[in-house]
């Protein structure tokens, strides 16, 4: 007894076991936002970032280590061309097709990719580190938060670079090539990954979303089949709907005051990432705002600080 006791003061739980013996807030606490839970994060902020570097460290020669080389080429090559010479943006404005009023989609990620980035999460998800799942939101294996602006945010420090070169290199100037007036409203950012699984949070009422611009980005594989789950985006101008479906490693961007409601699934999942922009204390532009904008002005990355408000 004597010895285990020495050896326990002169090996102590690393970060990463102590994470995953940490008694997580219970799913009604949770979804009730009880004052306990933003204490339990906040109060294991730093063992959990300490966690995921460790996390990371262990499994660095068998991890992918996700990169824009997951991304569909044509739109990878468009976006680093306007990067290096912004008066060729037209390259990335024309893979961009506009399927409802203020509704984008285009090929985002490379099906092909989509498998070894699906593994990639499933390893998240079987690390056991604890991670905040969106309020509202099944608490399930895919539902996580992303910034680290939020509570028990995926931490892991090479999904974090891979996640901040998403956003800067290829959302937000892409955004601003479509909705010029969000400029000085997409210095901020916020994002999570959800999964529609039959059976439980299986549908979301119209509502508009807290951002400037949204981006959507289905990582379902090809031949992942599901059934409901369709998109409706509802055109404020004309009071039509339009009713859209994912396709694999397809991204929808739209304007975040544009209403919208998902479908309930019925079978199978659907898993996404949900990417959003927005300005400081949450500020989003007028409806009806114009900007025009130089080109170099779009491929630009704000040089300002990032603060620390969450929209939820």
């Amino acid at each position: 007894m004597n010895n285990t006791a020495t050896f326990n003061q002169t090996n102590p739980a690393s970060p990463l076991e102590r994470a995953r013996t940490l008694d997580l807030p219970s799913r009604e606490a949770t979804l009730n936002r009880a004052p306990s839970v933003q204490q339990f994060w906040n109060r294991n902020k730093s063992l959990l970032s300490e966690a995921w570097k460790e996390w990371e460290s262990n499994h660095q020669d068998s991890l992918l280590i996700p990169d824009t080389s997951l991304l569909d080429k044509n739109l990878r090559d468009a976006v680093e061309q306007a990067w290096q010479d912004p008066s060729k943006e037209s390259a990335v404005q024309a893979l961009w097709k506009e399927v409802s009023a203020n509704v984008f989609m285009c090929q985002f990620f490379d099906p092909e990719r989509l498998a070894e980035l699906r593994d990639y999460l499933e390893n998240i998800a079987d690390a056991k580190i604890p991670m905040r799942a969106p309020y509202g939101i099944a608490l399930n294996r895919h539902g996580a938060m992303l910034d680290p602006r939020s509570e028990g945010f995926l931490a892991a420090p090479n999904f974090q670079t891979f996640y901040r070169e998403l956003l800067d290199r290829y959302m937000r100037p892409i955004a601003r090539l479509l909705f010029p007036e969000i400029v000085g409203y997409d210095t901020q950012t916020f994002g999570f990954s959800i999964q529609y699984q039959a059976g439980m949070d299986t549908s979301l009422r119209p509502h508009t979303d807290a951002s400037a611009a949204t981006l959507n980005v289905n990582l379902n594989l090809p031949g992942e089949s599901y059934t409901g789950s369709e998109v409706d985006f509802y055109d404020t101008a004309t009071g039509k709907t339009n009713q859209l479906r994912f396709q694999p490693g397809v991204a929808m961007l739209h304007r975040g005051n544009v209403p919208h409601a998902a479908h309930p699934i019925t079978s199978g999942t659907r898993t996404n990432f949900v990417l959003w922009l927005y300005g400081d204390r949450g500020q989003t532009p007028l409806a009806g705002a114009q900007t025009t904008l130089d080109p170099r002005q779009r491929w630009s990355t704000p040089q300002v600080a990032y603060d620390e408000v969450a929209p939820f």
